[in-house]
């Protein structure tokens, strides 16, 4: 499915050779994402269990953004709150409004199952651009605090600054769009 297009920017639903080229594009950047991820990714799409939308900037693979319709992990879990769970833009893409072109399609898609969307961002600095993203999108903190591998934690709990540290943020959705 096409869900935006423009002279040079393509959003649209993963396609099957999406998988290798991801794979690639990651590789050139230094950054391990195996083929597996992104294979599931696509056979969740195709069973319909989540939506992959991914970025295309002039027939080239740029981004990828994943929403689930209802969360399974966090504050959200089960409450028929979509979520997005992995959002990337490839680094020579960033900084084009090409993640807030991709975040516009997922929102609408999440629209259709809810008045709410949310999400969960790393705390590291290799977040920081995500994060200002997402404030400036509306997204605010849902209030029950850092969480890690998936358990809110206590204070004072010691803990690993990795891709596991998160916060979660939410975002009521303009029914009226």
């Amino acid at each position: 499915m096409i869900y935006y297009n423009d002279d040079h920017v393509l959003i649209r639903s993963m396609i099957k050779s999406d998988i290798q080229e991801f794979v690639d594009g990651f590789a050139e950047q230094q950054w391990d994402k195996p083929v597996k991820l992104f294979y599931d990714y696509y056979c969740q799409q195709e069973k319909d269990e989540k939506s992959v939308i991914i970025a295309e900037v002039n027939g080239e693979v740029a981004g990828y953004v994943t929403l689930l319709p209802n969360a399974t992990n966090g504050p959200y879990a089960h409450k028929n709150i979509p979520e997005i769970v992995d959002f990337n833009v490839l680094i020579k893409f960033q900084k084009r409004g090409i993640g807030n072109k991709m975040m516009d399609v997922a929102e609408s898609i999440a629209q259709k199952h809810s008045e709410f969307v949310s999400f969960a961002v790393g705390l590291h600095y290799g977040y920081g651009s995500a994060q200002r993203m997402y404030v400036k999108r509306g997204y605010i903190p849902d209030g029950t605090g850092v969480w890690y591998q998936d358990e809110q934690l206590e204070q004072y709990v010691k803990c690993e600054n990795d891709d596991d540290l998160v916060l979660y943020f939410h975002k009521k959705l303009d029914v009226n769009e």
